[in-house]
């Protein structure tokens, strides 16, 4: 529950934040007199499109701790943990970026990298992923976060939810205009935007709200396939990878918020709009790279 309410929390406070500016920019007012403002219409649909995008990616370390209960390691207080450190500092090396924070967090099996920058990251396992692998198998992993981080997927994601919000923006707008103008031609008195604009935007933003989760979901899923690829690169072989999927297949993995579902090492949800492939796709992959 806690996390749900933050997820919502959050989300209210980057929309108000992006329509205050919008609204101080002037350019929310792309309906006038005259007709629609092309000019003010996209730059409203850049704002916010790339605007909520890069504001979620700016506050991901932070919201994750939170809402995920991450400890952060600051100084190995076991053995567990020391040897937790030490991987990720071992794979931050092969991978040429700086050593992300790391973390534990209570929960079913999973883990997560998130972060703005590739040289001020997170890497998070869950307590459920530590008892439920081989340490070969939590080490491959962890390779397949630290490989997220080094192929910039977090900015790369953001890039593509801002391209396709920015989309979903402006055409929603833009039929809701042109079908209020439709059922409004004859009545010369009318002024503003009409109930058919509100309806319709309404409705598009909807639909193409759904095509662009598809489109998103599938670039995310593309993106798997490449870290799978790097954690073996990193370990010298794919079969720890290998094994940790297939182990992953057998056990509930831990549920993660939306905001991060992409992140993690397994989620998703239906296989258009799933953010990972299947498990056995991802372990045919590795089994043909012949590594």
């Amino acid at each position: 529950m806690k996390r749900i309410a933050l997820f919502l929390l959050t989300n209210i406070a980057v929309v108000a934040v992006l329509g205050i500016t919008a609204s101080l920019l002037g350019v929310n007012r792309f309906l006038t007199a005259n007709g629609l403002n092309l000019g003010n219409l996209l730059f409203f649909a850049l704002l916010m499109g790339f605007g909520g995008a890069t504001i979620s990616l700016l506050m991901s370390k932070p919201m994750a701790k939170m809402s995920m209960g991450v400890h952060i390691i600051e100084q190995p207080s076991n053995a567990d943990e020391a040897w937790i450190v030490q991987t990720v500092q071992n794979f931050a090396q092969k991978a040429q970026i700086g050593m992300p924070e790391v973390g534990i967090y209570e929960g079913e099996p999973n883990a997560f990298a998130t972060g703005a920058f590739k040289n001020n990251a997170l890497v998070a396992v869950s307590t459920g992923l530590l008892q439920g692998m081989t340490r070969e198998e939590v080490a491959a992993v962890i390779g397949h976060e630290v490989a997220h981080i080094a192929n910039g997927d977090m900015v790369t994601m953001t890039l593509i939810q801002g391209v396709m919000n920015t989309f979903v923006v402006f055409l929603s707008r833009l039929v809701g205009y042109a079908v209020d103008s439709f059922l409004r031609k004859d009545d010369e008195r009318s002024s503003g935007p009409g109930i058919g604009y509100m309806v319709t935007t309404i409705v598009m933003d909807i639909l193409l709200g759904f095509v662009a989760a598809i489109i998103v979901a599938w670039f995310s899923r593309q993106r798997e396939f490449r870290a799978d690829a790097g954690a073996a690169q990193m370990m010298g072989s794919s079969r720890a990878m290998q094994n940790a999927l297939a182990r992953l297949g057998g056990m509930q993995p831990g549920e993660m918020p939306k905001s991060m579902a992409a992140m993690g090492i397994a989620g998703g949800i239906g296989q258009l709009f799933s953010t990972h492939p299947p498990l056995q796709e991802r372990i045919a992959a590795l089994q043909a790279s012949g590594r």
